[in-house]
């Protein structure tokens, strides 16, 4: 039988150990978070067949429009960030070439060289978002000079302006870009295929395992979609279908064929709706809330890897107000957003 002294001597020895293995589990976590914090990204944004994954897990990615962030005080935008994961959303579309309502917050100029303090708004933003598990899209445009003034009309401005905003960015994994919004227009925001194969060879130089795409206004015939994933090499297909009525009913049926016509030519990639229509755009038509919903269920259901709510300026009023993600200097997005927009977001649980 122990004496007294042993049994205590036994307790000691015990409670040291598991002290130990404490204090062991302590050292191994801080190792893993400095080394986390020493990778410099806590989301990391990758392409798996025809889905995203974040972190290594698929996700479809459901976004919203933000386009003029960088010139919203920065209060505005964690109050929104707040209510962007609220509702479940996991993306937003900021442009680095926003310029709109006589404020251009551009984080690049006209010639593609840094634009302060709007490019370090860009980083801001991004680590913001890194921390709370966001996707961010960043967008470049040569524009219509619709929003501003035209821009990188030359290849060489775009290309600086290319090199600018992957550099900035480098070190954070949950981005990606956009080299061209809508870049098949026939106006100043077209980029020719060539200059996309250039500009794409660019970013990968800098960055080899960053994310790129060019997005595309209308549906894309299979020519098209051809010279964009097999010549120019995109990453996945961005597409801002036509705006009409008629296209809820029609991005289920759209999804199935360009998948289709990927698997014929032997490489499938993503499809990502980037830019669906939107209130204040289309005259004669104001979508509601089912419509939204509806286009957005036909995406998922046919095999798309995003879709995003989008939002802007209304037209054919006085002003543009709501001015929505277009304009965010005075009131925060989703103050902007309308009762049938908020209507939306309530329906989305249901999903």
């Amino acid at each position: 039988m122990k004496e007294a002294g042993e049994w205590k001597m036994e307790r000691v020895a015990t409670l040291v150990t598991f002290t130990g293995h404490i204090f062991a589990c302590v050292a191994l976590l801080a190792i893993c978070i400095h080394t986390s914090a020493s990778a410099g990204h806590l989301t990391q944004l990758s392409i798996k067949g025809d889905k995203f994954t974040i972190n290594g897990e698929p996700k479809f990615l459901l976004g919203i429009s933000y386009y003029g962030a960088l010139g919203a005080p920065k209060e505005f935008i964690l109050k929104d960030l707040d209510d962007i994961q609220r509702y479940g959303f996991n993306w937003l579309r900021v442009w680095a070439t926003w310029a709109a309502f006589g404020e251009d917050v551009s984080a690049v100029d006209t010639e593609g060289n840094p634009r302060e303090p709007f490019l370090s708004k860009l980083i801001w933003l991004v680590e913001e978002c890194d921390k709370r598990g966001l996707i961010v899209d960043v967008t470049l445009s040569r524009g219509n000079a619709m929003v501003g003034p035209k821009r990188l009309q030359t290849l060489e401005a775009h290309m600086r302006a290319v090199s600018a905003i992957v550099e900035a960015l480098k070190a954070k994994r949950n981005w990606y870009i956009d080299l061209g919004n809508e870049r098949n227009i026939r106006d100043s925001r077209f980029v020719s295929f060539d200059d996309l194969k250039m500009l794409r060879d660019e970013v990968k130089r800098i960055d080899p395992k960053r994310l790129v795409t060019a997005s595309y206004a209308g549906d894309m015939s299979q020519d098209e979609l051809r010279e964009y994933i097999l010549n120019v090499g995109v990453d996945f297909v961005a597409i801002h279908r036509p705006r009409n009525p008629q296209s809820p009913k029609q991005t289920a049926e759209r999804t199935k064929q360009l998948m289709e016509w990927m698997r014929k030519l032997g490489r499938i990639v993503p499809i990502h709706y980037q830019e669906p229509f939107r209130r204040g755009f289309t005259k004669g038509w104001e979508p509601t809330a089912e419509e939204f919903l509806a286009d957005l269920k036909g995406a998922i259901e046919s095999g798309a890897a995003g879709w995003c709510f989008h939002n802007g300026a209304q037209g054919n009023v006085e002003g543009n107000f709501p001015r929505r993600s277009f304009d965010m200097r005075k009131q925060r997005l989703f103050e902007q957003l309308d009762a049938e927009e908020h209507r939306f977001l309530n329906m989305l649980g249901k999903l």
